[in-house]
């Protein structure tokens, strides 16, 4: 049905977007083109101005005039100093390409726009002599075309031939037997229009649809580096079948893989369908820069951007200006902008079958109405709890116990507080072990044998960064418990980033699951993960610790699943914090695989680089904080213990309460233990539950910048989300990020996303579209065979409703 491109006849007219811009495109704008840092001379060739600039009395382009032109005069000179394209570019034009420019500029040397970036214009279906041929308005620009060339359309395929033929089109599949009898046996004029409707009622419909849109997804169930392991993305793919099926507009459908996040209340399938900007490789190698792997993916989405809705070659524009199209590379950058704003990192976990967040998780109904129920519980369970030490009972209960409790002598309490689990002083190594104190059952295991050196009482360990201590069995918490740790710690080589300690299964890559203390440039952090960054809570001292001073350092966790749940201690103080991640949805635990406690050092990652370590406790509940400064070596706790009731100060007598609270009083003691049972209840319920990355806006975007020469570490010009100079500007009033992009493609005024679709529904039944690049509507790309037609078919599209049935159909 379709016919390539052809050239002007030796006495036709020349057309400039026909014949004479893939001649410059091809010879010339690689250095007289739009990228500036490339461009030879000052020249530019892709433009208006440039063709017909005058420079020190000669025309480049002296319309009627090929003999006073500069650029016909130079391509045709055999002078080796003149002649462009330069001998050495390995480019040159064949005597009849020159013959072509030249009858261009004697013929007037009309300029045009490149065709793909004028907004379609509406035209009449041609008039044509065989009008008893055409069936619909399609068919008439084709036989325009065809009696143009005088030519006579092929005659009408058999009805076997047409049946297979549109059975393979709309669902991928051969006719079956009791198809093709009856429609051998349908004489009604309207028979093979029953067979079309049919076929797009089928559910294969949507399957063979999703075959090119995948293509154009980059799908894989795969990871695509290294091990390259296998990811469950099927149910995006389950999506867009669906989405055919149903008939989704094509705006939306556009709409929604773009910016369904985004849209007002989305639906699960609205934010499943962003998957679509997920689906390139992720790295879960251990030793990689993970910005520089964060920085590929966000291209990639910009790449595929470009590709599927505006069929334009973007990536060209990474290191540099377009070379061939009026794409620069802040444009690059200002589209990266619209797709960098998800919390998420460059690397994958590298063991075990974890979605790289963000993520959707993909419960159903009944599911998700239980979540809402028990978080409603375990928020007014959270709120009695607190309530409950302001209560008049608990307020009675806990006079009658401060009245009661005695003095105490605190000397020895550090080492008896309840709820310890483990206790190592690293005093002594025996046979590569360090007694327990707490639980002499559970000793600890050195790992490379770290030295002792004189401590803060006694001796302490020296770590070398590759070495430390295993704890088995102990600190195997789940995101519903409540925990504590302790120890004393002092910096000797201040680093970017040192492991302190870390619970996880072995081995285990850096900032995968579980949870872990941190120095980072001085700064201590404390995180629980299930995915970093966006399945995660961390939080970090606003405060650098010294350098070579034992600190005592302590943390608590109240099972809550929130960053507020965390307190951190500084020398037996509560310190300021900052948050650095609030985002925890699922649990710290793996299953299958050994966990282990680790002191000191990480595999792949770097650990506590001549660090030192003393009195490291594990807690199986909250501390309060009473109990930290006691282990600090502060006097707090007996201090206000043993003041009489009438001379203790609000803040003493409040600690007390809530020391009685946490250890003493029974209903206090059951309440928070039913609060655990719920949030674990919570917890297990979603826990097995696969997950979908999908796309998730942060509260605040990140800055984007010009990546010279594409480096993720060469940051340039600071730019903002826009879209391409040389397409219509950004809309008015729609927000500017992901979604007002999407709804920018539907535009009245953009010129490419129209065509692109109707296009590749034109490839699909063909085999070759109208454009036959159908990637690339650029410069570089193929004329269209029929512009009028894909101008019509672009526009009656738009008009009714982006509707990809009714488009097939009519085709």
């Amino acid at each position: 049905m379709t016919c390539s491109g052809f050239a002007a006849s030796p006495s036709g007219d020349v057309d400039f977007n026909r014949d004479v811009r893939p001649i410059l495109s091809d010879k010339c704008y690689f250095c007289h083109g739009p990228d500036e840092k490339a461009r030879k001379a000052k020249l530019r060739l892709d433009t208006r101005e440039g063709v017909f600039r005058v420079k020190d009395g000669k025309a480049v382009v002296s319309p009627g005039k090929s003999n006073e032109s500069e650029l016909i005069r130079r391509i045709a000179t055999s002078d080796p100093d003149d002649h462009m394209p330069p001998l050495d570019s390995n480019r040159s034009l064949t005597a009849q390409q020159i013959q072509t420019l030249k009858r261009w500029v004697d013929q007037g040397a009309k300029w045009k726009s490149h065709w793909a970036f004028v907004p379609p214009r509406r035209a009449e279906p041609p008039a044509v002599h065989q009008s008893n041929w055409t069936i619909n308005s399609i068919d008439r620009f084709i036989l325009a075309r065809l009696e143009g060339e005088n030519l006579k359309p092929s005659p009408e395929a058999r009805k076997e031939t047409l049946l297979r033929r549109v059975s393979f089109d709309l669902t991928g599949l051969p006719p079956t037997t009791e198809e093709l009898d009856a429609f051998l046996a349908d004489h009604d004029s309207n028979a093979y229009e029953k067979v079309v409707d049919r076929l797009l009622a089928s559910p294969r419909y949507g399957e063979r649809m999703a075959v090119q849109w995948l293509d154009i997804a980059r799908y894989a169930d795969t990871h695509g580096y290294q091990m390259d392991r296998y990811r469950a993305v099927w149910p995006y793919r389950d999506w867009v079948i669906k989405a055919f099926n149903r008939n989704e507009p094509f705006d939306q459908f556009a709409t929604e893989q773009i910016a369904g996040d985004l849209l007002p209340n989305p639906t699960k399938d609205q934010i499943l369908a962003t998957a679509f900007n997920r689906l390139h490789m992720q790295s879960e190698e251990g030793g990689i820069v993970e910005e520089e792997y964060r920085v590929a993916y966000v291209v990639d989405r910009v790449n595929t951007f470009g590709t599927a809705f505006l069929g334009l070659t973007t990536e060209c524009c990474r290191c540099h200006d377009h070379k061939f199209d009026p794409l620069t590379q802040k444009d690059f950058y200002s589209l990266f902008s619209f797709f960098q704003n998800i919390d998420e990192s460059g690397q994958t976990v590298y063991f075990g079958d974890v979605m790289p967040v963000p993520t959707l998780i993909l419960s159903d109904k009944a599911t998700d109405e239980k979540a809402s129920a028990l978080d409603s519980m375990i928020a007014d369970q959270r709120d009695i709890l607190k309530g409950m030490g302001e209560s008049q009972i608990t307020r009675t209960a806990f006079d009658s116990w401060l009245a009661n409790k005695g003095s105490l002598d605190a000397t020895n309490m550090n080492s008896q507080l309840p709820g310890m689990e483990g206790s190592f002083s690293f005093g002594e190594i025996i046979s590569n072990k360090v007694s327990n104190l707490a639980n002499g059952a559970k000793p600890a295991n050195t790992v490379e044998g770290p030295k002792l050196v004189p401590g803060k009482f006694g001796l302490a360990a020296e770590l070398s960064g590759e070495n430390g201590f295993n704890f088995p069995g102990l600190g195997n918490f789940t995101r519903s418990d409540s925990f504590s740790f302790s120890l004393w710690l002092k910096d000797q080589d201040r680093s970017a980033r040192a492991v302190v300690f870390h619970h996880s299964r072995a081995p285990i890559d850096a900032g995968s699951r579980g949870y872990e203390m941190m120095l980072e440039n001085g700064r201590i952090a404390f995180g629980l993960h299930h995915m970093w960054p966006g399945n995660s809570l961390k939080i970090a001292s606003q405060a650098s610790l010294p350098t070579n001073e034992w600190t005592h350092v302590a943390v608590s966790y109240d099972g809550s699943s929130h960053a507020s749940g965390i307190r951190l201690y500084i020398d037996g103080k509560l310190a300021p914090v900052e948050i650095i991640r609030d985002g925890l949805y699922k649990d710290i635990t793996y299953e299958g695989g050994e966990p282990e406690l680790q002191v000191g050092y990480r595999f792949r990652d770097s650990g506590f680089k001549n660090g030192c370590v003393d009195e490291f406790k594990i807690f199986k509940r909250i501390l309060s904080p009473l109990e930290v400064a006691l282990l600090s070596g502060r006097t707090d706790f007996s201090d206000t213990w043993n003041t009489p009731s009438a001379q203790l100060s609000p803040a003493q007598r409040q600690s007390l309460c809530d020391y009685f609270c946490n250890q003493v009083y029974p209903p206090a003691i059951e309440m928070a233990e039913l609060l655990r049972s719920l949030r674990k209840e919570r917890s297990d319920l979603t826990e097995h539950i696969p997950e979908m990355m999908v796309m998730k806006e942060m509260s605040k975007p990140k800055p984007a910048f010009v990546l010279k020469r594409g480096g993720y570490d060469a940051r340039g010009e600071q730019v903002y989300a826009n879209t391409p100079g040389i397409l219509p500007p950004f809309p008015a009033g729609q927000p500017t990020n992901r979604l007002g992009l999407a709804r920018w493609l539907s535009e009245p005024e953009n010129p490419l996303t129209a065509r692109v679709t109707v296009n590749r529904a034109w490839q699909m039944m063909f085999g070759q579209g109208i454009v036959e690049t159908s990637d690339n509507f650029g410069s570089q790309g193929a004329q269209p065979s029929h512009p009028e037609l894909l101008d019509w078919l672009a526009l009656n599209f738009i008009d009714t409703g982006w509707d990809m049935k009714r488009l097939l159909k009519q085709i």
